[in-house]
């Protein structure tokens, strides 16, 4: 009999792998054999593919049936190789046309009565099929929407294994199947609030918006009922809509995670809040057999906020480093590295002590220096290095109150248009170099091509002098001194551009 061959997708992370899958049938006993680094899921896919063969009409020989899944070195797991095992069987049963199915990549999990389950991660696998080169794709009727949204590739939905064949060539009468299809998303609409809500701490405020123009980090230290938490949840609504590339990679972080992505791209940046009991897997990622996207991976292009954030254990909060440097979250096991994006903002929030009142206006606090110094200590002084803007907010007085009510206060819109022009700017200026924003840049840049004069940089140096300043915590100045200029419209930061980003780092310390 002739030899199958098709192909299917194996997910590590958010790349692709194209797996060539080749069946062959001999004239052993019957026996159904796979090789090539299956796991448990994808071993089982023998027994599903039997039954559904039989149970769709188009029963497969009581032969022996070797399936090789290739390259053989490459791990494989999950149930999303049945259709493309399925049909490369048939095919080498007589009952498709094998040149059909070897220009077609297949995708899908088989129930035993033959029909087609859809998968999780389907627009990733959709965008690795397109990069290597394939235009046509079959997946499940309830994958069609999502898989549709890679352009360039034509997508083919089937409701069962009986369906697939016949496309294939298989002479069959069809049998119309119920398909199966994802429960219904559950409407839920995310309120990020108006920026005008805010009232006082016009500094925040004004932190806010250079965050967002900027894609800095923020760390905002204050007693409770400052407002930390409003000002945190008002970023993600400040930002611009998703460009095409990003919206993208939100979508396919979406689905690999099993949220739902409808029948149109993420268009505006993701908000995740973890609790403070959150492990190191769950922020980041993680998982033996199937590494799954955590918290920070799927703020990607958006807002990563902890809230309380020296409730978070120490090394969870240090897992944060590597990602904030890189804008990579890496994922090590002892087969595999999985990665995925970790370019998202974070926004830190902290009270000043274990009570929350050291600080406060008509204060009692009653921790001691050692104990305010031991529950901040468990940020560690290298993660907050990495963080551009760190604010202490206060709770706003009645005087503030009553003032507040007398002037305009900006709104979510205006803001959003004043981020959108800054970051419109800073896209021109570094249209010549690899980045699009200022906390992008890399501190060689800045101190090279874009360096400074030094009548402008001398409040920074002489930080750096007196030990005031890090290196990195020098660069990251500069960048929010050009986040400053690009919101003024002025071409290069001035001295009190600079001013001001020292202050907007430094403040918590005043």
């Amino acid at each position: 009999m002739a030899l199958g061959r098709t192909q299917a997708v194996s997910l590590l992370g958010m790349r692709g792998a194209i797996v060539e899958i080749e069946a062959d049938i001999s004239s052993n006993l019957p026996a159904f054999v796979l090789i090539g680094l299956p796991d448990t899921a994808l071993n089982e896919a023998k027994d599903r593919v039997r039954a559904a063969a039989t149970n769709s009409g188009c029963a497969l020989p009581h032969r022996k049936i070797t399936v090789n899944l290739s390259p053989a070195a490459l791990p494989k797991h999950g149930s999303g190789f049945d259709l493309a095992i399925a049909l490369a069987s048939l095919a080498a049963a007589g009952i498709v046309r094998p040149e059909s199915i070897d220009r077609v990549v297949h995708l899908g999990e088989l129930g035993l009565d033959g029909r087609l389950r859809p998968l999780h991660g389907i627009l990733p696998a959709v965008l690795a099929v397109s990069r290597a080169g394939f235009r046509t794709v079959m997946v499940p009727t309830g994958n069609v929407d999502e898989a549709s949204l890679v352009p360039g590739v034509r997508v083919i939905g089937v409701s069962s294994l009986r369906e697939a064949a016949i496309w294939h060539g298989a002479r069959f009468d069809p049998r119309p199947v119920e398909p199966i299809l994802f429960p219904p998303p559950v409407e839920t609409s995310r309120d990020d609030g108006d920026l005008a809500d805010v009232i006082g701490n016009e500094d925040a405020v004004e932190a806010m918006l250079v965050a967002a123009a900027g894609g800095h980090h923020v760390f905002l230290l204050g007693p409770p009922g400052a407002g930390k938490t409003m000002l945190a949840a008002r970023l993600p609504g400040l930002l611009p809509d998703l460009g095409p590339e990003a919206a993208l990679e939100v979508s396919s972080i979406r689905s690999l995670s099993g949220m739902p992505v409808g029948q149109t791209l993420v268009a505006r940046p993701p908000f995740e809040s973890p609790h403070h009991t959150a492990t190191a897997a769950a922020l980041l990622g993680g998982g033996s057999a199937v590494i799954r996207p955590g918290a920070a991976a799927r703020a990607a292009n958006g807002v990563l906020f902890l809230d309380e954030a020296p409730e978070f254990s120490g090394a969870v909060l240090d897992a944060l480093r590597q990602p904030l440097e890189s804008g990579v979250i890496s994922i090590h096991r002892a087969n595999a590295v999985a990665q995925y994006p970790g370019s998202f903002q974070l926004v830190m929030a902290a009270n000043p002590c274990p009570c929350g009142q050291y600080g406060a206006r008509d204060s009692d606090c009653t921790c001691g220096p050692s104990v305010r110094r031991r529950y901040l200590g468990r940020i560690s002084g290298p993660l907050l290095d990495r963080i551009d803007i760190q604010l202490r907010v206060q709770r706003i007085t009645s005087a503030q109150l009553r003032m507040s009510s007398e002037r305009p206060h900006i709104t979510t819109a205006e803001a959003r248009e004043r981020v959108r022009v800054a970051r419109s700017r800073a896209r021109e200026r570094l249209s010549s170099t690899p980045w699009t924003l200022n906390s992008q840049t890399t501190g060689t840049w800045l101190r090279g091509e874009a360096r400074l004069p030094s009548v402008v940089t001398v409040s920074i140096d002489r930080a750096l002098e007196r030990g005031g300043l890090t290196m990195r915590g020098y660069d990251r100045v500069l960048r929010v001194g050009w986040t400053l200029s690009d919101l003024d419209g002025t071409p290069t930061p001035t001295a009190d551009h600079i001013g001001r980003a020292l202050y907007l780092r430094k403040a918590m310390a005043s």
